[in-house]
């Protein structure tokens, strides 16, 4: 028989991938922002680990996942953001319009 040692999961990887995910679902909201510079920063951290002993970890892939999702997360919340800023902007210019011609 042979003895086979499982590998565990590089750290933080599972993390970064819960809040990878959740920074895309959530990426209407500020919650996704939130949610994917904290995936990104644990799958870095999870990437100096693995990198430091590639022969104790398993789960590169899923650090790769977490760390891609973080991304688009964090590009889903900004473009959010300046969606935000442009409809409070539009909104504000046709009220002060609108208060210029009643008042």
């Amino acid at each position: 028989m042979t003895d086979q040692v499982q590998k565990q999961n590089a750290p933080y990887a599972v993390a970064a991938l819960v809040l990878g995910i959740c920074s895309i679902v959530f990426g209407c909201f500020f919650v996704g922002l939130i949610c994917g510079i904290v995936g990104l920063v644990l799958a870095k951290k999870g990437y100096e680990a693995y990198n430091a002993a590639p022969d104790q970890y398993a789960g590169e892939g899923m650090l790769k996942a977490g760390k891609i999702t973080s991304i688009i997360g964090i590009i889903f919340g900004a473009l959010y953001i300046v969606y935000y800023i442009i409809v409070v902007a539009i909104i504000g210019a046709a009220y002060g319009s609108l208060f210029a011609m009643l008042g």
